[in-house]
Formats: structure tokens, C-alpha cells, sequence
């Protein structure tokens, strides 16, 4: 972005555009997809976001430093809460999600079901 970044705007968007895998871009150079920031009436940057798949990619990876190793080697409490995080976060939606965790927890699709259907028991929701 040719903006200057120091903006207190800009300097206070970016963690969260950082956190979704986002891109910030000068409002000149967005896309109509793209979202559009304005400060005291002026269009000062654009956000664009990720496709879905990319953003599961981007919050797996955000869990893995949180933990502090890759996700496979956590025990099976640790996996079990990363997926009850991940369905917060909506992870499941996206077209093969259960796929894609899965294989970063180093799990079957059917572990995760598992762990899905446990966390839906627990609260009371109908089983998956």
C-alpha cells in the first residue's frame, strides 16, 4: 500500500486485517470485492479480505503459535478444544473443513465429527 502506514487509522485496523489473513491495499487500487476504509471522510485504505479457504488456512496456523508446536502433536484435549475454537470461528462451513482440520490435527474426519458431536452433547445441542 502506498498510504503512509503510520496513520493512527491504519495502525489500528491492521492487527485485525493481520488476524483474518487480510491484505491492505490503497483505496485507488480496490477491487469490488474489496472493502473500503474512510477516516473524517476520506477513502484512506481498502481491505481485502481472503477467500474462506485461505482464511482456515491463516487461523490454523494462528493456533499452531499459540500452542507453540504443530497441531498434530497436541494430546487429545488440546485437539479437542482447537476444534471447539474452530467451530466457533465458523471453520466448518467452509467447503472441506473437517478435511482440512483433520489433517492439521493429524485425526480422521471421524475424530473430528467425535469431538464435534461430544462439545454438541455437552451443551444440549442435537448430535451432528
Amino acid at each position: 500500500m502506498t498510504e503512509p502506514r503510520d496513520h493512527p487509522f491504519i495502525a489500528a485496523v491492521k492487527p485485525l486485517v493481520d488476524a483474518m489473513g487480510g491484505e491492505l491495499v490503497a483505496p485507488h487500487e480496490a477491487e469490488p470485492d474489496d472493502v473500503v476504509l474512510a477516516w473524517e471522510g476520506e477513502n484512506l485504505l481498502a481491505v481485502r479480505l481472503p477467500q474462506l479457504s485461505e482464511s482456515l488456512d491463516h487461523i490454523l496456523a494462528a493456533l499452531e503459535r499459540r500452542y507453540g508446536m504443530p497441531l498434530a502433536e497436541l494430546d487429545r484435549k488440546s485437539k479437542q478444544s482447537v476444534v471447539r475454537t474452530l467451530e466457533a470461528r465458523g471453520a466448518f462451513s467452509v467447503r472441506h473443513g473437517v478435511e482440512t482440520v483433520a489433517t492439521a490435527l493429524g485425526v480422521s474426519r471421524f475424530t473430528v465429527y467425535n469431538y464435534l458431536n461430544r462439545e454438541a452433547a455437552a451443551k444440549g445441542d442435537p448430535v451432528r
